[in-house]
């Protein structure tokens, strides 16, 4: 069995849309990263997104552990035309098509983004990969909350909506486990 422990970056304090936009994250809660790494396996694989605020927690969490290559697949959704900006400007320039992006997601994306089934495609793609390559091995994953979300969505086979119900805070950790290609989930949103 190969166990994914998903971690969502430190805060960036954004009060905006940020997909690829590389913004630094706020490491300042050591404590936190302290927690984090007493409870990740020792021997866990070590793989983040190649955004900064991703690499970074990576690196403040990663101790001993063995490192694989940054992975551009792993990044947030790219919120396109959107990036950067915030809820209501967006209510007041499109707002049926940002309330179709969040209430039915699923083939709806910004212009010149992607939508939630092409993050999801990517993203279970990047992590089918690590299962098979790293059968039965621990796996830390440094990521995005859509990333991961996407994850949990297929780990307990959610639809999207009922996926979007679900809070993935900064610094928390997600597992999900992998037995012969079938997807489970172990633990959602835990703040250690």
């Amino acid at each position: 069995m190969t166990r994914f422990f998903l971690l969502r970056h430190g805060p960036t304090h954004a009060k905006s849309m940020v997909g690829w936009s590389d913004l630094p994250a706020d490491l300042s809660d050591t404590a936190a990263l302290e927690r984090i790494n007493a409870y990740v396996p020792s021997d866990a694989l070590v793989v983040s997104s190649d955004l900064t605020r991703a690499v970074e927690t990576a690196n403040a969490v990663q101790g001993d552990r063995k490192r694989l290559p940054h992975d551009q697949r792993l990044r947030e959704m790219h919120f396109g035309d959107w990036e950067l900006r915030t809820w209501s400007e967006l209510e007041q320039s499109c707002p049926d098509h940002i309330r179709a992006f969040w209430e039915t997601p699923g083939d709806v994306q910004p212009p010149n983004g992607e939508s939630w089934n092409q993050l999801s495609a990517r993203v279970d793609q990047t992590i089918d990969e690590l299962a098979a390559e790293y059968a039965g091995a621990n796996i830390l994953v440094v990521g995005h909350f859509g990333q991961i979300l996407s994850q949990v969505q297929r780990a307990d086979r959610l639809t999207a909506e009922e996926a979007f119900a679900h809070r993935i805070d900064n610094l928390s950790i997600t597992e999900i486990l992998c037995n012969d290609r079938t997807w489970s989930l172990s633990a959602i949103n835990q703040i250690l």
